[in-house]
């Protein structure tokens, strides 16, 4: 038994290891996400109550049955409820019921609210649907952001080696004489400036990585870490679609708008609800009752006898006798069974006034429509500017991206010619600092450029409905 609990601790710690060291794509993240987001989880407990108000309008069509059971105690002069005789003792008796009632007509209320719930229902799972397209466009966002502080943190090393071969060079012509101490002290302090700008992009790279793994909700971030994509240059020959082009896909797509438009078609019928109360209603109802009263008994005709209680006026010899018949006790279960009783009946119920509930119904229904209206518009039309500046933000990151390309490729040039000259004395180590510093600040842009034109593709995809991949 204890070999047994030590190879299932085994096989959970070589599972939490295995979970702890992967690598994450950014598939993974997403798939996590929308697994264990507990916004996620809380939007789908809202559809689930939506689907429950659906089948509860359903079976608001069926008829209800209700059963009642009641034990009264009677004291002092009172009317037995079977027989309808004053009695002066105390009593007890049982009362049992089953009732039941069905809506024939009125005013087609229960058919609108099926359709009104139906609506909502469809209502909530776009919810569930914009929750996930909102994390996985944040999850997108930081994964990228990641994966620019580690190209960052990859161009800020190789400067550095760079740096480390011109200081030893330079350390060669400082103990030669060929050049003066202040240009290897120059070099040596453009060194410590590049150390603290690998530092400083490390801890902006671990910051990336803690605000993904909080968006995915992890545990922990130690051996956090995400796979790196082979090629992640931007398509700079795709053709950027038009602002119109991407509404009327977003329109077809997000769930955003789509969950607007099925909310208003619930307000729709949820007045057609109200309107119906000004309606008749049609009605049929039925009960099945019997009880039990400790008062009753019951007639022993076969314990028969006469009793004689006068005589005709005028004939004494006529006497009036009156039959007497014995009682016997009535039994509960023979009770039970002749007490039974049944009905039906019919009847249609005609509102005329009701303290004008009706109306102030109609009324707050309407305005919840109107407003319902009007946060379509309002969704549609914050949409429309969300893509113009999607669309903008695409077009000047592309421009930038392009001068970008041109700056490092000037920058590179002008530092390597920098740098030949340096290395034959024919420039200063202040003027090799400035071109190597412009040549690592044009490669820096370049990436930021190169990353903002990918996210503003992604989300110019994201809003055509197209997964945003890597």
């Amino acid at each position: 038994m204890k070999i047994k609990y030590l190879l299932l601790f085994l096989i959970s710690v070589i599972q939490v290891q295995a979970f702890s060291q992967k690598k994450w794509t950014l598939e993974d993240c997403i798939n996590y996400a929308h697994a264990n987001n507990l916004q996620i989880k809380r939007q789908e407990l809202q559809a689930k109550v939506a689907d429950v108000n659906l089948l509860q309008s359903y079976t608001n069509i069926l008829p209800d049955l209700n059963g009642n059971i009641s034990r009264n105690y009677g004291f002092g002069r009172q009317i037995d409820p079977f027989t309808n005789d004053f009695i002066l003792n105390n009593s007890i008796s049982d009362n049992y019921s089953v009732t039941s009632n069905i809506s024939l007509f009125n005013g087609l209320q229960n058919y609108n609210n099926i359709k009104s719930n139906k609506y909502a229902s469809l209502a909530a799972i776009q919810n569930v649907e914009k929750e996930k397209i909102e994390n996985t466009f944040n999850i997108s966002s930081a994964y990228l952001e990641i994966l620019f502080q580690k190209e960052l943190l990859e161009v800020a090393k190789n400067q550095k080696e760079v740096t480390v071969l011109q200081v030893d060079r330079t350390q060669k012509l400082v103990d030669a004489g060929n050049v003066a101490k202040g240009d290897l002290l120059e070099i040596q302090a453009q060194l410590a400036n590049e150390n603290l700008n690998i530092t400083n992009t490390q801890n902006q790279l671990n910051l990336s990585i803690l605000n993904l793994s909080q968006l995915l909700d992890l545990d922990s971030t130690s051996n956090f870490d995400i796979v790196v994509p082979d090629t992640i240059d931007p398509n700079i020959a795709t053709d950027i679609p038009s602002v119109s082009m991407v509404y009327n896909n977003a329109l077809e797509y997000l769930p955003h708008v789509k969950s607007a438009e099925y909310l208003l078609k619930s307000f729709e019928k949820q007045l057609a609800v109200q309107k119906g109360k000004r309606s008749p209603m049609l009605y049929l109802s039925g009960s099945i009752y019997t009880g039990y009263s400790d008062q009753r008994t019951l007639l022993n005709t076969d314990d028969f006898s006469e009793q004689e209680i006068g005589y005709i006026q005028g004939n004494p010899s006529q006497i009036v006798v009156s039959p007497s018949y014995g009682v016997s006790d009535y039994s509960y279960s023979q009770q039970f069974s002749d007490n039974i009783a049944q009905s039906l009946s019919i009847g249609l119920s005609i509102p005329i006034l009701n303290r004008w509930e009706v109306n102030n119904g109609i009324s707050r229904a309407r305005i919840r429509m109107e407003d319902s209206k009007f946060e379509l518009d309002q969704v549609k039309q914050q949409l429309y500017k969300n893509i113009q500046q999607a669309h903008n933000d695409a077009i000047s990151a592309r421009e930038k991206y392009n001068s970008a390309i041109e700056a490092v490729i000037s920058n590179k040039e002008s530092f390597h010619y920098t740098q030949q000259k340096f290395n034959v004395g024919m420039v200063n180590s202040v003027e090799y600092n400035i071109a190597k510093n412009n040549y690592i600040k044009a490669e820096s842009d370049l990436l930021q450029a190169k990353y903002e034109y990918i996210f503003a593709v992604k989300i110019l995809d994201f809003y055509r409905g197209i997964p945003i991949t890597l």
